[in-house]
């Protein structure tokens, strides 16, 4: 069994309905039932993020950051593919600017997303027809 299994079903159209251990949600590739891969993907992207900051905050003995926000930005290629990802990221606690790039460079190593998101790490994939 893997660690992660989920489950992703479009009966029609282009909205695909996810379903992960009890939560069920909508990715939409036209944006009309829920938002878009790449959307979804920088907002996983950022909900991975900003709990990796607070640790590294905690590990760089900043326990209470307060509010923590991250505005994200992406820019796409000619082919609609992500070709760069902005984090904006506001901090309500009082840290120097050494202080909050040391949390940024350990949350960078702590965040499982920012490590996926390198070349090479594509699905394998096997293809089933007539399975319904």
């Amino acid at each position: 069994m893997s660690d992660i299994e989920t489950i992703t079903v479009s009966d029609e159209g282009f909205a695909c309905v996810n379903q992960v251990g009890d939560f069920e949600f909508t990715v939409d590739a036209t944006d009309e039932e829920g938002p878009n891969p790449n959307a979804a993907l920088v907002a996983t992207y950022a909900s991975c993020f900003l709990p990796a900051f607070r640790v590294g905050g905690q590990q760089r003995d900043h326990d209470d950051l307060g509010k923590v926000q991250i505005d994200a930005s992406a820019d796409l290629d000619e082919n609609d593919d992500l070709a760069s990802i902005h984090f904006a990221i506001h901090v309500e606690a009082d840290v120097d600017d050494e202080t909050l790039d040391e949390i940024v460079e350990r949350a960078e190593g702590i965040c499982h997303v920012h490590t996926a998101l390198r070349e090479g790490l594509h699905a394998d994939i096997d293809v089933y027809g007539d399975a319904f």
